[in-house]
C-alpha cells in the first residue's frame, strides 16, 4: 500500500510541460514516419496528425499516466527512457516493459472499450514524448481503411512478442529467464557476441523478470564466474551467445 501512495503522490505533482516546438527531422519525425503504425500514412495525413499532437517533457521519475486512468492519447518516445509497470493487490509494483526513443506505447487505446490505461508509465530520466490523440488516429482509420492494415500488422507483432514473453515468464526458470533476456538484448543477427546495456536499473530488470533482486544478482554473478558474461555496471559483454543459450536448453 505504501508503494501505491508513492505512485499517486508522484502523479499529483505537475507531470507534463508542453514544449512549444514542432517535431523536427532531427528529434523524431523520421523515426515516427518509419514506425509500423505510421509508415503507410500519406505525408499530409502524418503532418496533420502531428499538428494535433502535443510534445511533452517529463522529469526524472514523473508519471505520464496512472493505472485505470481514462485514456484519450497514445504516445511516441522522442527522447529519454520510460518504464511501464502495474501495482499488484499488495501495492508492489511489477515492471512490464522499458521504452526507448522510437517506441510507441498505449496504442492499444485505439481499440480499447472502455479506454483506460492498464498500467503506470514513468519517466526514468528526463524524457520527451509525443502525445497523440486516439480520436485523431481513429478518424484516419475511418477515412482511409487501408491504414488499418498497418495497425493490424503492428498488433499482430505485439501479440507474438507478448506470447513469447508469457512463455518465458511462466515456463522457464529464473536463470533461463535472465539468459533469454540477455540474449534478446543483443542486436538481431549477432552470433559472435557483443556488448549490451541493461535498459533498466538491475532492481527493475529483476522486477521485469519476476525475480527478487538478490536472485538476479546471484545468477548474474554465476554467469560472470563461469566466464559467460563480463559486467561493467549496466553494461555486459557476452562473448559466446550460443554457449549462453545452451544453458537454457
Amino acid at each position: 500500500m505504501a508503494m501505491m501512495q508513492v505512485a499517486d503522490n508522484r502523479y499529483s505533482k505537475p507531470v507534463l510541460v508542453a514544449v512549444n516546438q514542432t517535431l523536427s527531422e532531427q528529434d523524431g519525425v523520421d523515426a515516427l514516419r518509419n514506425h509500423t503504425l505510421f509508415r503507410t500514412l500519406r505525408d499530409e495525413d502524418l503532418d496533420g496528425l502531428i499538428q494535433q499532437s502535443r510534445r511533452l517533457r517529463l522529469g526524472h521519475h514523473q508519471l505520464l499516466y496512472r493505472q485505470d486512468m481514462p485514456a484519450h492519447h497514445f504516445f511516441f518516445v522522442i527522447s529519454g527512457r520510460l518504464r511501464l509497470y502495474r501495482l499488484d493487490s499488495s501495492g508492489i509494483d511489477r515492471t512490464l516493459d522499458s521504452l526507448a526513443p522510437g517506441d510507441c506505447f498505449a496504442e492499444v487505446m485505439i481499440y480499447a472499450d472502455p479506454p483506460k490505461y492498464a498500467c503506470y508509465a514513468e519517466a526514468l530520466k528526463s524524457s520527451e514524448v509525443l502525445m497523440i490523440p486516439v480520436k485523431a488516429y481513429q478518424d484516419l482509420l475511418t477515412k482511409h481503411p487501408e491504414y488499418a492494415q498497418a495497425a493490424l500488422r503492428h498488433y499482430a507483432q505485439r501479440a507474438v512478442t507478448r506470447f513469447h514473453d508469457l512463455e518465458i515468464m511462466t515456463v522457464q526458470s529464473a536463470r533461463d529467464r535472465l539468459v533469454r533476456y540477455l540474449i534478446d538484448l543483443l542486436p538481431e543477427g549477432t552470433h559472435n557476441g557483443g556488448e549490451v546495456e541493461l535498459p533498466l536499473p538491475k532492481c527493475l530488470v529483476a522486477s521485469r523478470l519476476a525475480m527478487q533482486p538478490e536472485t538476479f544478482s546471484r545468477i548474474l554473478a554465476d554467469l560472470k564466474s563461469s566466464g559467460l558474461v563480463r559486467v561493467n555496471r549496466s553494461r555486459l559483454f557476452i562473448a559466446d551467445p550460443q554457449r549462453l543459450m545452451d544453458l537454457s536448453l
